[in-house]
């Protein structure tokens, strides 16, 4: 309706002229130049009065172009003291500005909103140009993950990870892919998702980090826990008969030797038979029995404890060994009054079993030294780490290091590490290993 006022008195402003230079030519024609001097200065001012008109309304336009191109829609237009053919524009420049208003507000809102959503979630997310491998945005729990307070390109990662960016790489749109994220000291499983989008023009490609090292942790360790619940019981049914029937082999081999002859030593050899038969049985059924600590942990009391009180009693414990191997044993604790939940014995064994292990890494240093510690990662969680400067593992080691029965000792029985790792799980936490040949080996516990 503004418009239509709007368009009516420009045509009535042309009329008028219309009507007023015809006059004047009338005028001009029939010889009245008397009359002219009345009608000229009217044409004038209506001339004048149509181009102030006009420019007034580009000046309008102009004003409200300009506030479009900066984004600016606070800007108000004055109705009131407009001119009354100028009211329409103002009003409609006004209605247009709060209409641009409430779409921008809107705007800013869903993204405030998407953003809290991002930075809330867990998984890492990270997009970044393909053309260039500029880093568009990356959230708060990539950064975390990663340890990286900022990445400017994708190139950039492959200074800190170079196995990491090359499968960030060739991952393609839609695909998902487990690949393995290293950090400085540890190292961990992640699920890569990859999606691409196009906008103005430019292509992006948006990749999801998704950390699933304690997923595939519990799903390894369940998985462990049932093939030695099966393999344990197979083990003892089998062998508990045989232990049984050695026992009553040889008390029949004894009622019987009164009525044995023995000169050729057979019996002697039955005998030791027998004997070896009954002592590798038991040797079985002792093996068997060990493995089943693996699945007999099923829930830790926890409670808060002093970290520096478990430290103490670790300190007491190992001390007597530590000295006479002549170690040196340190205890770094910045803060004396850091607390832990956890079950204190069975934390107390993973840490024993850890220094038993440095103990048995160093043992041919000449400067042996382990470092016991305690402090809290970049996401505020509880870290103790046990590091010793022993001859450290090869990568493929490392890899097997937590498997039920591997062992790099020659009389260990790789339960050890393994039950230090469900203890851990139990406590909903992990432990990670950091080792470098030559150099040493840390262990570290995450709570």
């Amino acid at each position: 309706m503004s418009f239509k006022n709007f368009e009516w008195r420009i045509l009535l402003r042309v009329l008028l002229i219309f009507i007023t230079l015809s006059g004047a030519s009338f005028l001009l024609v029939k010889g009245w130049f008397i009359y002219l001097v009345f009608v000229a200065p009217i044409v004038i001012y209506q001339a004048v009065e149509f181009y102030r008109f006009h420019k007034k309304a580009y000046e309008e336009i102009n004003q409200f172009v300009e506030s479009v191109h900066y984004r600016d829609f606070s800007r108000n237009f004055d109705v009131k003291h407009a001119p009354v053919e100028l009211q329409p524009l103002r009003k409609g420049f006004n209605e247009i500005n709060s209409t641009f208003k409430i779409i921008s507000k809107e705007k800013e809102t869903q993204y405030q909103y998407l953003q809290k959503i991002l930075e809330l979630v867990d998984t890492g997310i990270l997009s970044y140009k393909i053309s260039t491998g500029e880093v568009v945005w990356m959230n708060e729990s990539l950064k975390r993950m990663m340890q990286l307070p900022y990445l400017k390109t994708i190139s950039s990662l492959a200074r800190r990870d170079e196995e990491l960016h090359k499968n960030i790489l060739e991952l393609k749109p839609g695909e998902t892919k487990i690949a393995t994220a290293h950090l400085e000291k540890s190292s961990f499983k992640i699920l890569l998702s990859a999606t691409a989008f196009q906008t103005d023009g430019e292509k992006y490609k948006l990749i999801a980090f998704q950390n699933i090292d304690e997923a595939l942790d519990e799903t390894e360790s369940k998985a462990w826990q049932k093939l030695l619940s099966v393999m344990t019981h197979e083990i003892m049914n089998s062998i508990a008969p045989i232990s049984s029937l050695a026992d009553t082999l040889k008390s029949r081999l004894l009622q019987s030797l009164p009525a044995l002859n023995n000169e050729s030593g057979s019996v002697d050899d039955l005998e030791l038979g027998i004997d070896t038969i009954k002592r590798r049985s038991e040797g079985l059924l002792k093996f068997a029995e060990t493995y089943r600590n693996l699945n007999k942990i099923t829930k830790p009391n926890l409670k808060k404890i002093y970290v520096r009180d478990l430290f103490e009693s670790i300190n007491q414990l190992m001390q007597p060994t530590l000295d006479q191997k002549n170690i040196d044993f340190q205890i770094v604790l910045k803060d004396t009054a850091i607390m832990l939940e956890a079950d204190t014995n069975l934390i107390e064994q993973v840490l024993i079993n850890l220094v038993v292990n440095s103990i048995e890494a160093v043992k041919d240093k000449a400067d042996a030294k382990i470092v016991l510690s305690s402090y809290r990662d970049s996401n505020n969680k509880m870290v103790i780490s046990v590091a010793d400067n022993g001859t450290g593992m090869p990568a493929e080691v490392i890899d097997k290091i937590f498997i039920p029965f591997f062992s790099t000792k020659k009389n260990g029985s790789g339960i050890g590490l393994s039950l230090s790792k469900q203890i851990m799980m139990l406590h909903r936490g992990n432990i990670q290993i950091h080792s470098v040949e030559g150099v040493g080996t840390s262990f570290l516990l995450h709570f």
